[in-house]
């Protein structure tokens, strides 16, 4: 499939006109040029807001190297405008599986300096089919299962580069996770159904920060909401802001929709599909496929078909039918436009200048799984001020006086 190169530009420009932090960075970045001579291969989600960081990374001196992190999350039209850019991109809205898998080894292929991941494939590539690729400066990670992966690698002591947890930065996980998915799942919904959500039963399987913007944008529009989790301190908190919250095997006969977002595999499965409310739609919010078991489905279907782009309808021998939507990938992307446009300025935002810290800083860090720095957080959030229309109240001096006190113990 070919994108639109007309309607590509037109895509980043609006993009860019709404991402006030991430091109302050930008105009930073090409008046510095912290990435020259440096080749940097990313594997995100291909689409407006990513050209955004990728043509800021190249502005900065960087040779940027870009493939999919999700076979249905490319705009091909973004694509068109990125190579028309020299960003090197191997991406396809719909590629097949090798073709998804072949783009990735491909970033490797390019011998980056730093690679910025977005569930940690192109990193785990690295440590497994490309162990012998040594200039690796490290690595930058937005995406709760990527980090996960992250983790197991240093507690193995397998971590072959440092590695920087962008997904936890407060100015990431406050609001990408929350406020972007809140609105981006409902996004993807709407787009795959058109259908009312409002007075319906809905089940959100996992209360992490997602689930919880997930839950309350649900509640907001009118659905009664469930949580499930695996967690009892998630499980009090969902209660207490209260939802419902019960095993998945006794939510499922009253869901007429089940999102899963918790980064684990099969948390709807043969069991829950055997004891499923009728008409259920069956959306997945965690990084990878495999959240609602497919297997699982395919095995008890007598029939499946696809019923309206993006939603496969799988039959039961007793008649009932459950609908699963955007092939159980990531919800949002799959059929909707992705996290709002202003959110992902700040993720993105934080992923740039992070790169710019392993640019700088990468051969001095430990081999583990850094924090974003404090100051970079900071940075983020004092940039993001001014678009919100947001002022701070300033401390007076015997106010600081005070607080220091506190702090000293004095």
């Amino acid at each position: 499939m070919t994108g639109d190169l007309a309607r590509g530009r037109m895509k980043v420009d609006w993009a860019r006109r709404h991402m006030a932090v991430l091109e302050q960075v930008r105009a930073r970045f090409e008046r510095e040029q912290p990435f020259r001579g440096l080749r940097i291969s990313c594997v995100l989600h291909v689409e407006a807001k990513t050209a955004a960081l990728a043509l800021a990374l190249r502005a900065g001196g960087a040779e940027v190297h870009l493939a999919a992190g999700n076979p249905l999350s490319t705009d091909d039209d973004a694509v068109a405008a990125l190579r028309d850019a020299g960003v090197h991109t191997l991406a396809e809205k719909g590629e097949s599986t090798a073709e998804y898998h072949s783009a990735i080894r491909a970033m490797l292929d390019a011998d980056p300096d730093i690679l910025i991941d977005d569930g940690a494939d192109l990193v785990a590539l690295a440590h497994t089919d490309r162990p012998d690729r040594g200039r690796i400066l490290g690595s930058t990670e937005e995406t709760t299962t990527g980090v996960t992966r992250l983790r197991a690698l240093e507690r193995s002591g397998k971590l072959r580069f440092p590695a920087i947890d962008v997904n936890d930065a407060e100015m990431k996980h406050l609001f990408d996770n929350r406020y972007g998915c809140g609105q981006s799942v409902l996004d993807g919904l709407f787009g795959a159904t058109n259908l009312l959500i409002a007075g319906r039963t809905t089940v959100v399987a996992g209360y992490g920060w997602s689930g919880k913007g997930i839950a309350s944008r649900l509640r907001g529009i009118g659905a009664e909401v469930i949580v499930t989790e695996i967690d009892p301190v998630k499980a009090i908190e969902a209660r207490l802001d209260g939802f419902r919250v019960m095993p998945m095997l006794d939510a499922a006969p009253e869901a007429d929709l089940i999102v899963t977002v918790t980064g684990n595999r099969d948390i709807v499965r043969a069991e829950h599909f055997k004891v499923l409310k009728n008409g259920c739609l069956l959306a997945n919010a965690g990084h990878f496929d495999v959240e609602i078991s497919k297997p699982d489905l395919e095995g008890l279907a007598i029939s499946h078909a696809v019923v309206r782009p993006g939603v496969e309808a799988y039959e039961f021998a007793d008649g009932r039918t459950a609908y699963l939507l955007g092939e159980g990938r990531l919800i949002n992307l799959a059929t909707g436009q992705g996290h709002p446009v202003e959110i992902m300025d700040l993720s993105f935002a934080l992923q740039a200048l992070s790169a710019e810290h392993l640019a700088r800083r990468g051969k001095e860090l430990a081999l583990k799984v850094h924090a974003v720095p404090r100051e970079i957080d900071l940075a983020v959030a004092e940039a993001a001020l001014v678009p919100l229309g947001v002022g701070l109240e300033t401390a007076t001096e015997a106010q600081r006086k005070y607080a220091a006190s506190w702090e000293s113990g004095t």
